[in-house]
């Protein structure tokens, strides 16, 4: 009893001293102790602001200190966020005197989504370069205007999913340079296994009965005078970007595979999301016209719709760790605007996964009202050109693809980990519109130069992966 009366009283600890024992705590544990330190703070801002230190209370404490930090994130009336300030703009100022907090290499949560902004977060944290109000004002309304007119007469594509015949859940049209590029899309190029046919083709979904079997249906035309008249803007912007980024990126190194030509927007896909309910699911762009590590440049008109980002498993940086970090699998969300440009870098169509989700509300753009105009410039490279695509034993052009997931291979874990990134040519006929056809079976494994141009196919293996 007299030891514990006469014992010297505990010293009352600050909140620095809170900060510097969390540091391992988990993230809501974390939280936790910001919202008692701050009560002023809102959940979100706290969760920002502790992102953007990389989980250091501390530091985010600190921060959070500042006079300058703001007090509350602005809501709308139904209570939603409407909208985020720079990460940047809660690290700390290297003049006064504290170290820089460490940059994170990832702020997504699995089971979360991170919503992005501004331009710089955008780019440092996914595969993308975004650049707002990228025409004049008066330029953008009057080729939202154009392809809302030619939107009218779009289509929806048909594929085959799972033996099934479904259509795309938006309307497109297919735009290239001359008369004489629309006749070579007809004759020598296929889609999703079949040729292109210009017009409607009325068929029976889950019949055998087609106008022709072997035609997929999608809309072909040249490009409209004001599609034509910003492309050339659209590629002087895109080289622009495209060296920037090896720059900052890479290290002034190109990856492995990326074209070194200039980039050149010789065709046009215009998609058109008509409503909220107007989507495309997950999914990477079509290699076989393109090739390896294409960039692809997409310019957004209307409404403003939510462009979603997410790492394919096999490339997440500790996916060849024992245990990797299962937040790196979280999902990355970037509104994209009237007149915004968002260029998809060569690590895009590989690595990533992306999509254009639903949307429960949408605030109506003066132009369109709820419609979304979606234009991606692409650069169909000569290199890849029908002709020298090699075709399965159904005699159609295979489809070129990246191995992403580990699937069982006969030598083991160290083979399958090689074969991440390889890239290899499949039959394609299976996918054609028609109940009747089957895929064959056929595979090829690509052979790429460092530019990513054929050098020669692997004839030794052509069998069908495990």
């Amino acid at each position: 009893m007299d030891a514990f009366v006469t014992r010297r009283p505990q010293k009352r600890k600050t909140s620095d001293d809170f900060a510097v024992e969390s540091h391992e705590e988990s993230t809501d544990i974390k939280l936790a102790i910001l919202a008692s330190l701050h009560p002023d703070i809102e959940q979100e801002m706290l969760l920002d602001i502790l992102l953007a230190h990389d989980g250091d209370v501390q530091a985010t404490s600190n921060t959070l200190k500042s006079p300058s930090t703001p007090r509350s994130v602005k809501k709308t009336a139904n209570n939603r966020i409407a909208g985020q300030t720079s990460l940047r703009a809660f690290a700390i100022d290297p003049s006064s005197g504290e170290p820089s907090p460490k940059k994170p290499k990832i702020l997504s949560k699995k089971g979360q989504t991170l919503h992005l902004y501004d331009p710089q977060d955008i780019s440092e944290h996914t595969p993308c370069t975004i650049i707002h109000n990228f025409l004049p004002a008066h330029e953008a309304n009057e080729l939202l205007s154009e392809l809302l007119e030619e939107s009218k007469t779009f289509q929806k594509a048909s594929f085959k999913l799972f033996d099934n015949i479904v259509s795309s859940p938006h309307t497109s049209g297919f735009y290239v340079g001359s008369q004489k590029e629309l006749q070579e899309q007809k004759d020598d190029y296929h889609y999703n296994g079949g040729r292109i046919s210009v017009g409607f083709c009325s068929h029976f979904p889950g019949s055998a009965t087609f106008i022709d079997s072997y035609r997929i249906v999608q809309d072909v035309r040249t490009l409209t005078p004001k599609l034509e008249a910003v492309r050339g803007r659209v590629q002087e912007t895109v080289n622009s970007a495209i060296e920037e980024h090896i720059r900052t990126h890479h290290g002034g190194q190109k990856p492995r595979h990326q074209p070194s030509e200039p980039w050149c927007a010789n065709v046009a896909f215009v998609n058109c999301y008509n409503g909220p309910q107007e989507s495309v699911g997950w999914h990477t762009d079509q290699l076989t016209y393109l090739g390896p590590r294409p960039t692809i440049a997409s310019l957004s008109l209307g409404v403003t719709r939510e462009f979603r980002l997410r790492r394919i498993s096999s490339f997440l940086p500790s996916s060849t760790s024992d245990n990797p970090d299962p937040n790196l699998q979280g999902q990355v969300s970037l509104p994209l605007p009237h007149n915004s440009l968002l260029i998809m870098h060569s690590t895009t169509q590989e690595e990533w996964k992306h999509s254009v989700s639903p949307s429960p509300t949408l605030t109506p753009h003066p132009v369109s009202g709820n419609i979304r105009i979606n234009i991606t410039y692409r650069h169909y490279r000569s290199a890849f050109h029908p002709k020298y695509t090699p075709k399965c034993h159904c005699g159609v052009p295979g489809v070129l693809r990246v191995v992403t997931n580990d699937t069982k291979q006969a030598n083991g874990e160290r083979e399958r980990k090689e074969n991440r990134g390889r890239y290899f040519y499949m039959c394609h006929a299976g996918n054609v519109p028609d109940p009747t056809k089957k895929k064959c079976g056929w595979f090829l494994w690509g052979d790429f130069d460092q530019d990513g141009n054929p050098r020669g196919l692997n004839m030794a293996n052509q069998s069908k992966p495990r």
